[in-house]
């Protein structure tokens, strides 16, 4: 509950000298009251308190109103709906129970309250306490591990109870097995499920039915109660039996907000009874839902393998045949072979002599003709000749205009118009200057009709520019 009065705040404590009531301080009641309400409920945490129940009254809006006292003294307590409706009993006159709740202030009144959140019979907290401790030890010792709960089957032959024969647990049980498995018989182990040496008793059956192998699962249930009613199967000697059990144990105690020893110890839970009852049995009209199912698929399966057998008959009838006929079948593919080997031994020859064909035609296409390369040679030679003689014809007519030519510009010609050609007898060069002409000099002179050698006595040169 959170305050906003002006007098307080979260870090302020209690009668601290900095606080807001001081001397001179004026307060309205309202303020006040809720200063104090937010104190108490910062002050004091959610506590259990024991005590007896007196004027208890139920309002029309289904709060709970009621004081709890002692031989000193007295605390209204208020227990809203909302939590109200979810108490395991109704609280009466006399009654002695403990109460977890908050101190806090009912402001318009300036009342102080206990605002009750949880309501138990007095004992509960140390049957808790003991609860915890066997929990916590049995848990150690390894029986509530998952690796050793067992599978329950999934179509038991036959259901085991152990439960009082006048328990509405055991009606609630037999009636949802004779709706879901009328088929699967059901032998009920009968024990006390509460009171002095029940625990004891319920081991014993738990027992018992592991002996006679009797059945394939076992359910272990009683109705719902107080923690006191279900106490019997909060005990170690019936945690112990349904953990040795070698039968398959569910675990039905209560309600569903109901825990026990025993629904740790067994290998499944069920919320209720009915829900263990539900657990262990298969729906018969599922099962039979899926018969006929497997029933037609078996049917529709045997039916095409019958098929499958008619059409493997109808082709090995027709691979049957008479001894005639197998002969006949014989001798006509031993003619068939025999074709084939004639065809066979054949085709290598004609295969040759079509070879030796195309040989000879590619030969006969590639062989030279000597008579058209005879013809061939006589046309080059007759060409070669007459180019042979056009070619000498026209070096003869070259000769003949070059001798001509070289008439024509011959020294002898020159020689026969008179004149003469000097050349040094010595050296043969022609003599061109007068001043090459020297005393007793051998000259030979050339004429148009010879040639002769001479002497120079008397020189008396003259110069000309012509003759």
């Amino acid at each position: 509950m959170q305050s906003d009065t002006p007098f307080s705040s979260p870090g302020q404590r209690a009668g601290s000298s900095a606080g807001p009531f001081g001397s001179d301080a004026v307060v309205p009641v309202s303020a006040l009251n809720r200063a104090i309400s937010t104190m108490l409920e910062r002050t004091f945490p959610l506590v259990w308190v024991s005590g007896e129940v007196s004027n208890f009254t139920r309002a029309a809006s289904g709060h709970w109103y009621f004081s709890i006292k002692d031989a000193q003294a007295q605390m209204r307590c208020v227990m809203f709906r909302g939590r109200a409706q979810y108490a395991e009993f109704t609280p009466r006159e006399g009654d002695k129970i403990e109460v977890r709740a908050l101190v806090t202030m009912y402001e318009p009144r300036g009342e102080l309250q206990l605002n009750v959140e949880a309501v138990r019979r007095t004992g509960q907290g140390r049957l808790y306490e003991a609860f915890l401790r066997l929990k916590a030890q049995l848990e150690a010792e390894g029986l509530f591990a998952a690796e050793r709960k067992r599978a329950l089957p999934a179509h038991p032959r036959a259901i085991g109870i152990v439960t009082s024969l006048q328990a509405a647990a055991l009606r609630d049980v037999l009636t949802t097995l004779a709706r879901r498995a009328p088929h699967i018989p059901v032998i009920v182990y009968p024990a006390p499920v509460q009171g002095v040496g029940a625990s004891e008793k319920v081991a014993a059956m738990v027992e018992t039915a592991n002996a006679r192998r009797e059945v394939e699962v076992l359910i272990v249930c009683r109705g719902g109660g107080s923690i006191e009613d279900l106490w019997a199967f909060n005990e170690e000697a019936l945690a112990r039996a349904i953990a040795a059990s070698e039968l398959p144990v569910v675990s039905g105690v209560g309600h569903e907000t109901d825990f026990t020893i025993a629904d740790f110890a067994a290998d499944v839970r069920a919320p209720t009874p009915t829900g263990a009852a539900e657990l262990v049995s298969p729906q018969r009209a599922l099962l039979l839902r899926d018969l006929d199912h497997r029933h037609a698929t078996i049917a529709r399966s045997f039916g095409r393998m019958m098929e499958r057998r008619a059409q493997q008959l109808d082709w090995l009838a027709r691979r049957l045949v008479s001894p005639a006929e197998r002969l006949q079948r014989q001798r006509t593919h031993l003619q068939q072979l025999q074709v084939r080997l004639a065809s066979a031994g054949a085709r290598p020859v004609r295969d040759a002599r079509a070879r030796f064909a195309l040989v000879q035609l590619r030969w006969q296409r590639w062989r030279p003709d000597l008579a058209m390369h005879r013809n061939a040679l006589a046309g080059l030679a007759q060409r070669l000749e007459s180019a042979a003689l056009r070619h000498h014809e026209r070096q003869t007519a070259r000769v003949e205009t070059l001798a001509a030519r070289l008439e024509v510009l011959s020294p002898k010609r020159t020689l026969e118009r008179g004149y003469a050609a000097l050349l040094d007898a010595q050296n043969g060069r022609a003599v061109r200057s007068p001043s090459a002409l020297k005393l007793n000099r051998r000259l030979t002179v050339h004429l148009a009709e010879g040639s002769a050698d001479i002497a120079l006595a008397d020189i008396q040169p003259r110069l000309s520019d012509s003759l």
